[in-house]
Formats: structure tokens, sequence, C-alpha cells
């Protein structure tokens, strides 16, 4: 009777996407909503970052397979609101906080190692924006976001190949305003709960950066990060 039961659940789980989209018709995106109303609904999301490697958008390196300074696990929180536009797209706004861990400062000139010693510099901060959803059937989904990103502070000592400080500056509220940008896919699994697979941009400096002696201020190293992930969503 056991033995039964392990092939009946899994062709269960299998099924209940179809299924659910059958019951659902063809207003696939929250048909208990008419068209105008929305819902709150707060998300997260974990993976892996890339290690401070994304140049820009979708240049970010996830082999899994491979060990790398810098690389760590992120997560972010977000709380929004979003309306129902059509039968099948939802659009709406979101902020919260995102952690990407720690990564390896780089030259501010040419891509090299700041700090040869390896220190380790946090990118962290908050972010609001906007959010889509579009529902291709009522258990499938692609998804969109995107807004402004406030980097966390970079309070940092640089030093040259010799271990040498160079005696500069830096933190403060300047040069830290940037953008993020992520596209995603999932399932949901009821009207309310959704999983999927997401990927996260986040363009950040570090702040300006400052010669005391010579008052000469000059833009902080990029810390431009992606995050790879899995993300649920709950929507009330």
């Amino acid at each position: 009777m056991k033995k039964l039961l392990i092939p009946a659940a899994i062709a269960a789980a299998l099924c209940a996407p179809t299924a659910f989209a059958q019951s659902m018709g063809g207003d696939t995106y929250r048909p208990d909503l008419q068209v105008g109303e929305g819902n709150a609904f707060v998300a997260g999301n974990v993976g892996r970052t890339d290690g401070g490697t994304a140049g820009r958008f979708g240049t970010g390196d996830f082999n899994v397979f491979e060990s790398r300074d810098g690389r760590k696990t992120g997560y972010g929180l977000v709380g929004g609101y979003r309306w129902k536009l059509s039968q099948n797209f939802g659009l709406g706004v979101e902020g919260g906080y995102a952690d990407l861990g720690n990564i390896e400062v780089r030259n501010i000139n040419n891509g090299d190692d700041v700090n040869q010693r390896a220190d380790r510099n946090a990118l962290r901060g908050w972010q609001v924006g906007g959010n889509a959803r579009l529902n291709i059937t009522p258990a499938w989904y692609v998804s969109g976001r995107g807004g402004f990103f406030r980097a966390s502070d970079n309070n940092f000592d640089y030093y040259n190949s010799v271990g040498e400080d160079l005696g500069l500056e830096s933190g403060g509220s300047d040069g830290r305003n940037s953008w993020y940008a992520g596209v995603g896919t999932g399932w949901n699994a009821t009207e309310n709960f959704s999983i999927g697979v997401h990927y996260d941009y986040y363009r950040a400096k570090s702040g300006d950066v400052r010669d005391p002696v010579t008052g000469f201020e000059f833009e902080g190293p990029k810390r431009s990060t992606a995050l790879l992930g899995l993300t649920a969503e709950y929507a009330f």
C-alpha cells in the first residue's frame, strides 16, 4: 500500500498546475479580483551572488561548481501592492531591503583589486520601484521588477599592491544612488502563494572617494552584483 502512495503523490503534484489552470478558466490573473482592483503582497528571495563581477545586467557569473572569492549567499525582502490591469496582467509598486553579502572591492580604474590583502566590503541597501506579473496560464507566470537602489556606505581603507595605505577617505552619502532590475518565472501554487526562480541585478557604487591632501574627489569602485535564486510571494 505504501509503495502505491508514493507514485500517487508524485502524480498529484505534477498534475496540480494543470488542474489549477482548468479550474480558473480564461481569467488567469487573480480571478477573485475585478480589473482595477488590487492586493497587497510580501515576497522574499534567497540565492547566490556572482561575487561582484556583474559589470552590467545579465553578466553575472553563477558557476556553482567553481569557488570564487566574494561569492556569497544573498537575500531580499519586499512588500508592495499590485493592481489587476487585465485578465492576465498585474502592475504594482514595491519597497524593501536586499543584502548581497560580502564582495571583493575592485580597482577604481582598471578592474584590479584595490586592496591586495583581499578585505571584504558588504553590499546591501534599500530599494523602491515597480513590479509586473503576467500569468501565461493560471499556474505559470513571468515577472519583472526595477527601480531605485540606495547602496550601503563604504568606509574603507585603500592599499596599493605592496600593502601601503594610500591615505584616501571614503564613506558618506554621496555617490551611492543607483538602480536595480530583475526578471523571473515561476508557479502559482494557489491564488495567494507562488514560488519561482528569479535573476536580480543591483547596480551599485561604493560612494565617492576623497584625497584629503589635494581635496580631489572621484567615484569609488563599482560593486554591481547579481543574485540568482528562489523567490516566494504571498498575496493577500
